[in-house]
């Protein structure tokens, strides 16, 4: 079975919340990467093929969190796919080589992840392959930042916002996927991971029982479970984990091994049990945030 791609226009509104079924708890889960959407003409001017463009999906990420609204929380997910915006860095972080021209002095081309060529818009995908066959327009990547990166995060602001002021505290969930073996572009090139990896900024992010109980929760499961290496977290858990203001903030890695066929990239059958777990997980995460820390005055 080979991999296909879905080319069709990201729709007006670029992500899709799924609202609560039964009374809000303070949680909200968010899937920045499971986006699938590809615009005709990011695909046109791709040197990759469809199977290479979706190697930094984070596929069906957001089906296996989908029990969320059943337990109080929203679920919002990105509908375009990473390798054409990628929400989980600044909102400017580009790198220059990219650009047929000079970039505004706002542009942060310095960052790590633009030096490994993974920028808000990235020039590579995990593998390493470069992506564009020319050269980009600054004011053709600043729409797609104001129309798709924009739009995201203040939805997320928005439903992070709402938690905290109803409640006094809020913990979000940054939901992704890795591959099952480290890659050219990683920290760990080579080395299989963990099932699962905890990124908690090193515990500036959350109050620690948020990271002892996904833990424990997964462990009990038969997991293997980590903390922070590969992954510590990023942009979105660095951004709105701040636990003196109430907002505690979670990202969570899964071994796409478990789940899907990385060549394929298709659904394994391990996804529903998979799924049935996390959905224990979330059950406990949202027992969990009403006692979390609220802000500190």
């Amino acid at each position: 079975m080979t991999a296909s791609l879905a080319v069709r226009p990201v729709p007006d509104l670029p992500y899709r919340i799924d609202e609560p079924t039964v009374p809000r708890v303070p949680l909200v889960f968010s899937s920045p990467h499971s986006g699938s959407d590809y615009p005709a003409e990011f695909v046109a001017g791709a040197r990759l093929d469809p199977v290479s463009l979706r190697r930094s999906e984070d596929a069906f990420v957001d089906e296996l969190f989908d029990a969320a609204p059943g337990h109080g929380a929203p679920l919002i997910r990105a509908l375009f796919p990473r390798a054409y915006v990628d929400v989980n860095r600044e909102a400017w972080e580009l790198d220059p080589a990219m650009f047929d021209g000079p970039l505004p002095e706002y542009v942060n081309v310095t960052s790590p992840r633009v030096g490994a060529g993974l920028g808000t818009v990235a020039r590579v995908v995990s593998s390493g392959a470069e992506i564009y066959r020319d050269k980009l327009s600054f004011d053709a990547t600043r729409a797609r930042i104001e129309t798709l990166y924009m739009p995201y995060h203040a939805a997320l602001e928005a439903l992070v916002a709402d938690a905290t002021a109803r409640q006094g505290r809020c913990l979000l969930v940054d939901c992704h996927s890795m591959p099952s073996v480290g890659g050219p572009m990683d920290r760990d090139p080579g080395r299989r991971r963990l099932d699962f990896v905890l990124g908690d900024c090193f515990g500036a992010a959350c109050a620690p029982v948020v990271t002892q109980t996904a833990e424990a929760v997964l462990k009990k499961m038969g997991y293997a479970v980590g903390r922070n290496d590969p992954y510590a977290g990023g942009f979105i858990t660095r951004h709105y984990g701040v636990p003196r203001r109430g907002r505690h903030a979670l990202q969570i890695e899964i071994n796409r091994q478990l789940y899907m066929d990385e060549t394929a990239i298709a659904r394994a059958p391990g996804f529903q049990t998979l799924r049935a777990n996390l959905a224990k997980l979330v059950a406990e995460l949202a027992r969990l945030a009403p006692s979390l820390p609220g802000a500190r005055t």
